[in-house]
């Protein structure tokens, strides 16, 4: 297990830098925690000395009782300078909530704080997750303080949109969720090459509803936990990641980008596709929408039925792949019903220029929508390959190993269509 440094600074967010302790602890890896003066107005250092079970530092110039030493390791002979000998035994350094004002400073080299010191003197791999207004987080400033942090090799852990500390203000700039940095600081300290690195995967997950009126529509049952394990999946693999997430109820990353109806899901996919070398779509979109949307509420009263028309929506994942690059890969999902399903997915496959249909059976109640195990089989040019039924977390294993395999093979495009 690792020796993480934990860099607290000022901000409402500092208190969710106490549960990625708790995670870190949990998860095994030893942590000492230096705070900025401005961070104790949130937390306070007792509590991470409770978690951690470590002093906490503050001052350039306070003695360390641990003498630099991590939990779980004998502290040296000497009584060294503390900045230095903190980031000389840690593996990671992570920075969160870093505020507009760190990051400044990260950036521009400056040490007038013990945080700031420490980072300056480390050779650790680095990890950020900015957290701030969303008018601070967007300033000019603050994005190329950004950029030449990443440009150095940090490890940049976007914030999350939604609700801000100031009363009524919603925006970018939420912290991301804990888990998300801890992710980020493991996977910063596997050194070892991964086998995604460096690729732009695009997922899309869930599924999209169409308005009837304001308040019904048209939908399906899509829970989202595919599409979810493969861009958990392709993360794990070094992937950047970008996940498109249509009416998703389970626990999203904080970049995640929400979207609700077929329109606004072709929309996303859309402005990230140019950037990303593979798409998975496995994102259930609508192949139908009311054509003409009451603007108030349907009232029952008075009508002994309804009668709504409908017209088809955008078939996406064809769209897209009929204008892809060479380079670029596109799969698709193949929701099916009964007999003839694979057949039908092979159908697709050609019909709609994919590279790769994983085909999946929902006339079955034991996997598909909303259950946590899948059994699919994916459809390639070259042939298919059966996947049994286990957790959608391993079906996610199987269909990257295709891709990995078909872009090894035919050094060109993969996107994924229709999934649960």
């Amino acid at each position: 297990m690792a020796r993480i440094l934990l860099g607290v600074s000022g901000g409402i967010a500092a208190y969710k830098a106490v549960e990625l302790v708790r995670l870190a602890t949990a998860a095994g890896h030893a942590v000492r925690v230096v705070q900025t003066p401005a961070s104790l107005q949130f937390v306070g250092r007792a509590t991470f000395e409770g978690v951690t079970g470590a002093p906490v530092l503050v001052d350039e110039f306070e003695p360390d009782p641990a003498r630099g030493a991590f939990p779980g390791d004998p502290a040296p002979d000497q009584d060294p300078i503390s900045h230095l000998e903190l980031v000389a035994r840690c593996d990671v350094l992570v920075v969160a909530p870093a505020s507009a004002n760190t990051l400044a400073k990260l950036a521009h080299g400056l040490a007038d704080n013990l945080l700031t010191s420490a980072a300056l003197a480390s050779t650790a791999p680095l990890v950020v997750a900015p957290a701030m207004n969303s008018h601070m987080y967007e300033h000019a400033a603050t994005q190329a303080n950004l950029e030449l942090l990443r440009s150095r090799g940090a490890r940049i852990v976007d914030p999350g949109t939604g609700r801000l500390a100031s009363r009524g203000e919603w925006g970018v700039g939420r912290l991301a969720e804990p888990p998300e940095i801890l992710a980020a600081a493991e996977a910063a300290l596997a050194f070892a090459p991964r086998s995604l690195d460096g690729m732009r995967v695009l997922v899309t997950a869930g599924g999209t509803r169409e308005p009837i009126d304001p308040v019904r529509y048209v939908g399906n049952r899509s829970s989202g936990r595919m599409g979810l394990a493969l861009a958990e999946e392709a993360a794990k693999r070094g992937a950047d990641v970008t996940l498109i997430a249509a009416n998703v109820s389970l626990p999203l990353p904080s970049a995640a980008i929400p979207v609700e109806t077929t329109a606004e899901l072709e929309s996303a996919v859309r402005t990230h596709f140019p950037d990303a070398d593979v798409l998975i779509m496995a994102a259930a979109p609508a192949d139908f929408r009311p054509a003409a949307p009451a603007d108030d509420k349907i009232s029952r009263e008075g009508a002994d039925r309804l009668t709504v028309e409908l017209e088809p929506t955008t078939d996406i994942v064809a769209a897209v792949a009929a204008e892809r690059r060479p380079d670029q890969t596109v799969i698709g999902f193949a929701a099916e019903h009964g007999q003839g399903a694979v057949q039908r997915g092979r159908e697709k496959l050609a019909r709609k220029g994919l590279d790769a249909v994983v085909v999946n059976d929902i006339s079955r109640s034991d996997i598909g929508f909303d259950s946590t195990d899948n059994e699919v089989t994916i459809v390639l040019a070259d042939g298919e390959r059966q996947v049994g039924r286990r957790p959608k977390t391993e079906v996610a294993e199987a269909i990257l190993d295709e891709v990995e395999r078909f872009r090894t093979a035919a050094a060109g495009p993969t996107t994924v269509e229709r999934g649960q």
